[in-house]
């Protein structure tokens, strides 16, 4: 979708769009508008919209209110967000091509403007790419935005958050891409398009280079499928020299068959977005390379694919990691935590960071805690985890924090190895985190984000559609801002 900034509404404007603050008009509305309000019970409440037909100019033009709720109201940038999703939500598919937006005389700031556009873009999202029979009535017509009246500093304020915009688009088409067409090599091969230019620096590992480092949990993984694993790490450098990097990690199982320990039949579809969490590694890097953001950070991902055949690891096998440390595969569709913890090892030992944050969709006892609504959020270290929960409520990728101790670490223990890749059915997701936890150097500030309820949704939300929702991206960036860049 095109945005360009404009001082008057363009001659051939046919859609005119603005939003409205709770209870609150805008001046000089026209009489039949507000009666079309009224009569749609239009408050202004955020993610409302209500329009009608007026003549301007001697031509009669469609006028749509977006509702944005209270102006002083705590969550203000989320119901611009939900006001400028909506206006997509109504009009991608409506016939109209462009929509005239006015955000003058509202009491906005450039962030405020900008929210608005954000929410817009990330709604107005739509995959297509394999529909070959849609009917006109469901094909994307809207494709620019003309932004009339902007608060000095919006240009600005956009450019940022369109870049942020690019990452989280990017994560939305990996996690939507099917398994035949995503899987570790082409993953690979995508950020090498979409960073390449930016600066970023790519470091790519095969098999023969993880066998030789002894990742044999990673590996182990991925050796009943024919399509080769791989470890990606993309380093961008924009802070000061010689600080320390901070590091994210995403598990990146681009199909997860739950390889011996198969899955039920029913469903098994989705697993092609088990990689949700190096795809929103990914994409966090692209929008922190495209805005320029000023910090020192390092994605890696660790990218396999689960399938059962006659080379795959079998439950009861030992495999050995990288750190030394050995694990009885009780369960091989607990591979998540076996891809993370070699790719764990491998990026401190690398980097050096000052501080890990992985993201997986990691468990399914996360989904039934914490349902669709946020992340569960699993840390060693009280700051970090309170700069991450703060990040989320600003961002709207909501977490929450769980226990750890060692009362739950015991569970995990091995009768003939160091551990177990699974416990008991009680705290699967604890344990899960209790299992990469052994795999953080001492001293490193280490969050695990159990993303499992949230890279996809069988519903639309403020700014996504039915699918991929790109939670993730908008988490680490607002970290980033706050923390790495104060």
């Amino acid at each position: 979708m095109q945005f360009t900034f404009a001082d008057t509404f363009p001659a051939d404007a046919a859609l005119l769009a603005s939003i409205a603050n709770k209870d609150s008009m805008p001046e000089g509305i026209e009489p039949a508008l507000a009666e079309a309000a009224k009569r749609g019970r239009f408050k202004g409440s955020p993610g409302q919209v209500t329009e009608g037909f007026v003549e301007r100019a001697g031509k009669v033009v469609r006028v749509a209110l977006a509702g944005a709720g209270q102006p002083d109201a705590s969550d203000r940038r989320a119901n611009l967000e939900k006001a400028g999703g909506a206006l997509a939500a109504k009009y991608l598919t409506s016939g109209e091509t462009s929509i005239a937006l006015d955000l003058g005389d509202r009491g906005l700031s450039a962030d405020d403007a900008a929210a608005v556009l954000l929410g817009l873009r990330l709604r107005a999202w739509q995959w297509d790419e394999y529909r070959t029979t849609q009917k006109d009535a469901e094909k994307v017509s809207l494709k620019n935005v003309v932004v009339i009246g902007a608060p000095d500093g919006t240009q600005d304020a956009w450019a940022r958050e369109s870049a942020l915009a690019e990452g989280v688009e990017f994560t939305k088409t990996l996690v939507t891409e099917p398994a035949n067409v995503l899987y570790p090599e082409s993953f690979v091969e995508r950020c090498r398009e979409a960073l390449g230019g930016t600066g970023i620096e790519i470091t790519v590992l095969d098999d023969a280079e993880m066998e030789k480092l002894g990742m044999g949990a990673l590996l182990g993984v991925g050796q009943g499928s024919d399509r080769p694993s791989r470890i990606l790490a993309m380093k961008w450098n924009g802070g000061a020299e010689g600080e320390k990097p901070t590091l994210f990690v995403g598990k990146g199982v681009t199909f997860d068959s739950g390889g011996i320990s198969i899955k039920p039949g029913a469903g098994m579809e989705d697993m092609k977005w088990d990689m949700g969490g190096a795809g929103a590694v990914a994409g966090t890097m692209v929008a922190l390379a495209k805005r320029k953001a000023k910090a020192n950070v390092i994605g890696v991902c660790g990218l396999v694919e689960n399938m059962p055949d006659g080379k795959a690891q079998r439950p009861g096998d030992v495999v050995k990691t990288m750190s030394g440390q050995t694990v009885e595969v009780i369960n091989t569709d607990a591979e998540g935590r076996l891809v993370l913890c070699d790719a764990l090892h491998w990026a401190q030992e690398e980097y050096k960071p000052a501080a890990v944050i992985d993201l997986a969709t990691l468990t399914g006892a996360m989904l039934i805690a914490l349902g669709n609504e946020q992340a569960g959020l699993f840390s060693n270290d009280d700051t970090l985890a309170e700069d991450l929960s703060a990040a989320g409520k600003i961002s709207g990728d909501k977490v929450w924090r769980m226990p750890i101790g060692p009362a739950y670490d015991k569970l995990i223990d091995s009768p003939i190895a160091d551990m177990k890749n699974v416990g008991p059915r009680e705290a699967g997701s604890i344990t899960a985190a209790q299992f990469l936890k052994r795999f953080i150097k001492d001293g490193t500030p280490w969050a695990h984000l159990d993303i499992a309820g949230m890279a996809w949704s069988n519903k639309p939300g403020a700014t996504w559609g039915k699918g991929a929702t790109g939670y993730g991206v908008r988490l680490l960036d607002q970290y980033v801002r706050d923390v790495l860049e104060g």
